[in-house]
């Protein structure tokens, strides 16, 4: 049986995985990866990547049946409108190729050594991974674990036949006439607006009473005011039981008791995701839980010395730039370096129609942790840029304290807010106050100049509206 022996060993080539061990080349670490995909984890394969490629197909494809129609405002007349989603998946799939290529040679040039196979612990410091060519021991002074997450199935609907997850939407080779999604969280709510926009007849189920619960009514109001205007049936409070009899559709349980049948030609379950823990042999370490999470602490390290977890095994939020920052750290820490997780916040974006983007603390979560707070909200119906781009729909908020006006959070809602969230997140690590915002400089025309305007209005001098 082969033998290797390193200084690091990281289990995953996902986005945490791969960014800790380029990172760990980078120093002069001696670094294996093991992975038993391909490189970039669920995000770049089935995951962020993809899904944002489908969205954008489905806007451009949504764009031209509106000129098509010819009600179009611009003026723009198309014909013969059509789309060949076998050719869009295949598309997609070039990107996807692209940048998972990238990741290899990016970890060649840092001098990790790749290993393809399903790694299993037979220590703390002992993996063997199973390859095509054979068992292949490797011993480690530190263990990395990226092992990322895995969709959450619902046991009366087991994945199979014309139930999917993401990972099958995203290679469907032609539009579903009836789709029903399970789930109106971002995953369900971005892939169910896609497929409405190619054409397909949506329905959502959903088992809260609002669709992204973990967002605020305030920022989720556009985009149910969208998912009305494009037909999508929604039910909330609502259970999925199992498929009907004669297997057309979902049969689900509205807030009432009654049940009722949605016919569906597929039905999308996106209920969540869950820590992989199983298949790795972690139950041979013993390692501390944080219920289904593997427990770290400031410097991602678990319970066992020398073994560390990065991602979404670690816990919420599983977000793949979370996973990334994770990961640097974790080498930068290994190296020698003096680092620890101290981060103000982490940005989220939901890619819904429109868009919304989150940085810090919301008005309702400042006011839980006792702060005071001014709140400033400009919205895009008066902003130049947003009106010559058709997307007047949405605002931007920002959340400061009342004493000090050090800004606490800011959040967006609209057409391409996605693009803010650097300047949210830097303007939080970067401890800025409302006058901060107010006085710099913002392009014009651009969305930015919300951000300055949701300030202004905060400060109580709000100069456009």
């Amino acid at each position: 049986m082969k033998e290797i022996i390193c200084k690091l060993l990281v289990i995953g080539a996902g986005p945490g995985g791969y960014v800790c061990a380029i990172r760990a080349g980078q120093l002069g670490i001696d670094t294996v990866i093991v992975e038993m995909e391909k490189p970039g984890g669920t995000c770049l394969n089935v995951g962020c990547i993809p899904s944002k490629a489908i969205i954008h197909a489905a806007d451009e494809f949504d764009a031209a049946r509106r000129m098509a129609s010819g009600r179009d405002p611009l003026g723009i007349r198309a014909e013969g409108v059509a789309i060949d989603l076998a050719r869009t998946i295949a598309w997609k799939d070039g990107i996807v190729g692209r940048l998972t290529g990238g990741v290899a040679a990016l970890l060649q040039k840092a001098r990790v050594k790749q290993v393809h196979g399903r790694a299993r612990f037979r220590d703390g410091k002992t993996v063997e991974v199973e390859t095509e060519t054979g068992a292949q021991i490797i011993r480690a002074e530190n263990i990395v674990i990226a092992t990322g997450s895995e969709p959450v199935e619902l046991p009366g609907l087991p994945l199979g036949g014309m139930v999917i997850s993401s990972t099958e939407a995203l290679a469907l080779q032609s539009v579903p006439e009836r789709l029903v999604v399970v789930g109106a969280g971002y995953i369900g709510l971005e892939l169910g607006t896609a497929f409405a926009k190619l054409g397909s007849s949506v329905t959502i189920v959903e088992a809260t009473g609002q669709i992204l619960p973990q967002y605020d009514a305030e920022l989720v109001r556009p985009v149910a005011k969208v998912l009305k205007e494009r037909g999508i049936e929604l039910h909330m409070a609502a259970k999925a039981k199992a498929l009907s009899d004669a297997g057309e559709g979902l049969i689900i349980e509205q807030a009432d008791g009654r049940e009722i049948k949605l016919p569906a030609d597929r039905i999308l379950v996106t209920v969540g995701r869950k820590p992989r823990t199983t298949g790795a042999g972690l139950e041979e370490l013993d390692l501390d839980r944080a219920g289904p999470y593997l427990r770290v602490d400031d410097r991602c390290r678990t319970s066992m010395r020398g073994v560390y977890a990065i991602g979404d095994i670690t816990g919420e939020p599983m977000l793949a730039h979370r996973a990334m920052a994770q990961g640097e750290m974790v080498a930068e820490i290994i190296a020698g370096r003096p680092r620890s997780w101290d981060k103000r916040c982490i940005p989220a974006v939901c890619f819904t129609d429109p868009e919304i983007v989150s940085a810090g603390l919301s008005p309702e979560e400042a006011r839980a942790q006792g702060y005071e707070i001014r709140v400033g909200q400009f919205p895009f119906s008066a902003n130049g840029r947003a009106m010559t781009m058709q997307s007047e729909d949405g605002f931007v908020r920002v959340v400061a304290r009342a004493d000090t006006n050090l800004v606490l959070g800011l959040q967006a809602v609209g057409r391409g807010v996605s693009e803010l969230s650097a300047a949210f997140a830097l303007a939080i690590e970067m401890c800025v106050r409302l006058e901060d915002l107010a006085g710099t400089i913002h392009a014009h025309p651009t969305r930015s100049e919300a951000v300055q305007e949701a300030a202004l209005k905060a400060l109580g001098h709000a100069l456009h509206i």
